[in-house]
């Protein structure tokens, strides 16, 4: 599979960007695609800025909070073996691939951005999985078991959709580092863990803890 025509969505973007394939620190065993760790060189245009901001290239990131509930997944494959799970705001897909490889049964990727859900797809092949991409949470059809989000809090239009989440599956995991005073029941934390954003964005240690909540029950 060729990411030609990812390169060339995000040099329309952000000339001179490259796209680097990329183990990542906490999940060696996991490669992405991702943004190139030395951009930019120098300070970002005003159009560049203004570029950014119109079309944010959330996938060619690996954030903090998918790294880490992704670690997650790996190390407690019990709660995806054999499981159908669904990825919600996948971005980069990287805890889609993390289920897949920890034995999920079915793993669905959904995004709303395109550009997300193809860099998905090559992620899920380099990583030699395979995954079902959708666009549209809505037409995803049959029980879910699982339902696992990271990343998505940072938008407060964003939280009527933990209510969703649980009325679809039985248990949802939520991994995030940006809300700090995070009351929703009948979710409650489950772990911490120090994370960090690739490329590294030098964040403040607030946004590299990550907490991961759980709706419903842990497995056996």
């Amino acid at each position: 599979m060729h990411h030609a025509a990812l390169r060339e969505q995000l040099n329309r973007i952000l000339p001179g960007a490259r796209l680097e394939e990329t183990s990542l620190p906490a999940v060696p065993e996991l490669r992405l695609l991702l943004l190139n760790e030395d951009y930019p060189q120098g300070a970002l245009t005003p159009e560049e800025i203004r570029q950014l901001m119109d079309n944010p290239l959330y996938w060619t990131f690996c954030w903090a909070s998918g790294q880490a509930l992704a670690q997650f997944l790996l190390q407690r494959t019990a709660w995806v073996s054999g499981k159908r799970v669904l990825d919600f705001g996948c971005g980069s897909g990287v805890v889609a691939v993390a289920a897949a490889l920890a034995g999920a049964a079915e793993v669905i990727a959904c995004d709303i951005d395109p550009l997300a859900l193809r860099a998905t797809a090559y992620n899920a092949w380099l990583n030699d999985v395979e995954l079902c991409i959708t666009r549209d949470y809505h037409a995803v059809a049959g029980a879910v078991d699982l339902i696992i989000v990271a990343d998505v809090l940072y938008d407060k239009e964003n939280f009527p959709w933990l209510q969703r989440f649980v009325e679809r599956a039985g248990r949802v995991l939520i991994a995030d580092s940006r809300v700090k005073d995070f009351d929703y029941p009948p979710y409650r934390q489950i772990a911490r863990r120090q994370s960090c954003t690739l490329p590294d964005l030098d964040e403040s240690p607030e946004f590299r803890d990550v907490r991961i909540y759980l709706a419903g029950d842990s497995p056996a």
